[in-house]
């Protein structure tokens, strides 16, 4: 859609507002549309949890939820070499057929100012065949995917040519979403495998979820989780307190559900959204989960 004055003069365009997807030659850009923003629902055309965001040195992936009181990143792109001494002007979506003409790279393109290198590209995939129809969505469960058109099928001509966390991604796995399994329930290769509780790990379902505890201290107590990562702990910095005091700082915090320690680097983690949690072999990352008391 492009919006023109009475004198026929351009004055806005919907292709420079992108809202869940880019399509190709459509970019992200500073001063102007910097984010993605997933929709709730494939029902619900509003405005989601994820967010797709380009910051001064990279794309970053930020949940928000209902009892977040911040967006908290589950993913960041490394920093790109163009922007290692200047900030990220835009990030645009193509298409480019390869050398040998037998593919075609599906890539970010972006551009940096105060930089000394000022260009670079980041490709997602390379399809063997004509890639130009590709669209760039951020989805409604907070995954980032490409989808190409393939002219030579009947059917589901759109394939889903990218996915960001996937079982075979090089970049990260399902378990590192956020929802991947629901409001609660631990994750292990890419599959919901358990539901913690007080009484131990239980088979997971839909309806896991952390019990609904009140906010006087007497009334909870804690259950322990050994080997677990939350979705927050590898973006987000923690805070660097002893393993009592981010315990207390919990039990002082209504709106705190669980906290997350690593022993290693004796950083603190206060969770007011639990949701997903990443089983790991290091025993030293441990989870505390409030609980109502009997």
């Amino acid at each position: 859609m492009v919006l023109h004055d009475s004198n026929g003069k351009f004055i806005w365009q919907s292709f420079d507002h992108p809202t869940d997807t880019l399509l190709v030659g459509q970019s992200l850009r500073a001063g102007g549309a910097t984010k993605l923003v997933s929709r709730a629902s494939a029902q619900n055309n509003v405005n989601g949890a994820y967010s797709l965001v380009m910051e001064p040195k990279q794309l970053v992936l930020q949940y928000k939820g209902m009892n977040s009181p911040k967006p908290l990143v589950y993913f960041k792109s490394s920093v790109w070499p163009s922007t290692q001494d200047g900030t990220l002007q835009t990030v645009t979506l193509n298409v480019e057929e390869t050398n040998d003409g037998f593919a075609y790279d599906v890539l970010l393109d972006y551009t940096a100012a105060n930089s000394s290198i000022g260009t670079g590209n980041l490709i997602l995939i390379r399809p063997k065949y004509n890639s130009t129809l590709s669209i760039l969505r951020l989805g409604i469960d907070g995954n980032l995917r490409v989808f190409t058109y393939y002219d030579k099928v009947d059917s589901q001509a759109w394939e889903e040519t990218f996915t960001l966390f996937s079982r075979d991604s090089i970049w990260g796995n399902e378990c590192e979403l956020p929802e991947r399994c629901g409001n609660f329930g631990l994750c292990e290769e890419n599959q919901c495998v358990a539901c913690p509780s007080p009484n131990g790990l239980l088979g997971w379902s839909q309806n896991c979820q952390p019990k609904k505890v009140n906010c006087r201290p007497n009334d909870f107590s804690y259950y322990k989780l050994e080997g677990v990562n939350h979705f927050m702990s590898q973006y987000n910095e923690g805070e660097g307190i002893k393993e009592s005091d981010c315990g207390r700082k919990c039990t002082s915090d209504c709106k705190c559900l669980g906290y997350f320690y690593h022993r290693e680097t004796s950083k603190c983690w206060i969770a007011n959204e639990l949701k997903t949690l990443a089983k790991t072999s290091n025993s030293s990352h441990v989870g505390y989960i409030k609980a109502p008391n009997k």
